[in-house]
């Protein structure tokens, strides 16, 4: 595999190719392009092979957890599956966690055109994390943190003038067919 860019410059090593699981186990490959806390959104270019700073959030709003994707998926909207990844401290944009696959929060994206299209968001909890060591399902989140959630994401789809709607809220199993059927896509 080459490290050059579609320009032939040098670029990072293609996290888009590597496996959604760890051999022989059932944790879940995320690769963050957004840590927690920050108003910068960052997006791995797949032809540059680098990560690229797609917008900054205004004041006040910041990804409440680290964001990143599956690899070798293909969600509806041409991305690979999204992920939101729980746990205490933020990573940096390319580092790889391996996670427990908790749920999917269901949602659909209408566009300033009006085209509808679906955007799920799968929920992990990194491997290693205390904190929501005992989570087994998204569902076993408080309401008030799932609220807070998906009131980021109308948010964040707002200012991009899209409208995002959650259709619902589902267990690991539900979330692990998505990623079966979204790797078949790819």
């Amino acid at each position: 595999m080459s490290n050059k860019s579609r320009n032939g410059q040098p670029g990072l090593a293609d996290p888009t190719t590597l496996k959604p699981f760890k051999k022989k186990s059932d944790l879940l490959r995320v690769v963050v392009e957004t840590p927690k806390g920050s108003r910068n959104k960052y997006a791995f270019d797949a032809d540059e092979k680098v990560f690229t700073l797609k917008r900054v959030l205004p004041e006040g709003m910041a990804f409440p957890y680290d964001f990143g994707f599956v690899p070798r998926t293909e969600a509806d909207d041409g991305d690979p599956l999204d992920v939101l990844l729980l746990m205490e401290e933020p990573v940096f944009p390319g580092c790889v966690a391996f996670c427990r696959l908790v749920g999917v929060i269901e949602g659909e994206e209408t566009s300033k055109d009006g085209e509808k299209v679906r955007n799920d968001r799968l929920v992990a909890v990194e491997q290693g994390c205390r904190v929501y060591s005992e989570l087994k399902d998204v569902k076993e989140l408080p309401k008030a943190l799932m609220q807070q959630i998906e009131d980021f994401f109308v948010n964040y789809n707002r200012m991009d003038g899209k409208k995002f709607r959650v259709l619902g809220v589902k267990g690991p199993d539900v979330a692990r067919r998505l990623i079966d059927k979204q790797r078949a896509a790819a």
